[in-house]
C-alpha cells in the first residue's frame, strides 16, 4: 500500500468512522419453569419489553421460552431470572434423532420433553459406536459373513 492509498484511507468519508458491531438476528431458546397461565404471561412480559426483541413464543408444556431478535442470550437469561424470580438456563435439549446414542448415560434425561434428549458436546459417548481393531479382528474371525473365517463346531 502506497502513501497515496494511506492518505486516501485516512480522509475517506464514504463510511462511518464509528465501527459499532451490530448484533445479529438470532433465536434464543431458554428453559424456564412455567406452571400456569399466570407464569406464562409473567415470563412473556419480562422479555417483550427488551430492546431488540422481535418475537416471543412460550411453550408451557415443554417449559420453553423462544426469543427472536437482536439480543444476547446472557442478557435474556438475566432479564427472565431478575424479573420473574425463576431459574432460567439455555435450552439444553436436542431432538433425540440428532444424537447417535440417545439412551447412553449422560444423554437420556427423564425430565426432558418427549422427543428430546440432553445435548452433549463431549466425545464421551462416541466410543460406543467404534470398536478397536483387535475387537474387530476377533469378531470377524468367527463371523458367518467372513468366507475365510474359522468354523468351530
Amino acid at each position: 500500500m502506497g502513501a497515496l492509498d494511506h492518505f486516501s484511507n485516512l480522509f475517506d468519508c464514504s463510511h462511518s468512522s464509528s465501527k459499532l458491531k451490530r448484533k445479529q438476528l438470532q433465536t434464543v431458546e431458554i428453559k424456564v419453569r412455567i406452571d400456569c397461565e399466570g407464569c406464562e404471561r409473567k415470563v412473556k412480559r419480562a422479555v417483550e419489553g427488551m430492546k431488540g426483541v422481535k418475537q416471543v413464543d412460550v411453550e408451557r408444556k415443554a417449559n420453553k421460552l423462544t426469543v427472536v431478535g437482536y439480543v444476547e442470550p446472557s442478557r435474556v437469561i438475566a432479564r427472565v431470572s431478575h424479573r420473574t424470580g425463576k431459574k432460567a438456563e439455555l435450552w439444553p435439549y436436542v431432538p433425540y434423532d440428532v444424537v447417535e446414542h440417545p439412551y447412553a448415560a449422560g444423554v437420556y434425561d427423564k425430565k426432558a420433553p418427549s422427543g428430546y434428549v440432553r445435548d452433549t458436546m463431549d466425545s464421551h459417548g462416541s466410543h460406543l459406536a467404534r470398536a478397536s481393531s483387535t475387537e474387530v479382528r476377533y469378531t470377524t474371525a468367527f463371523s458367518d459373513e467372513n468366507p475365510t473365517a474359522c468354523s468351530i463346531m
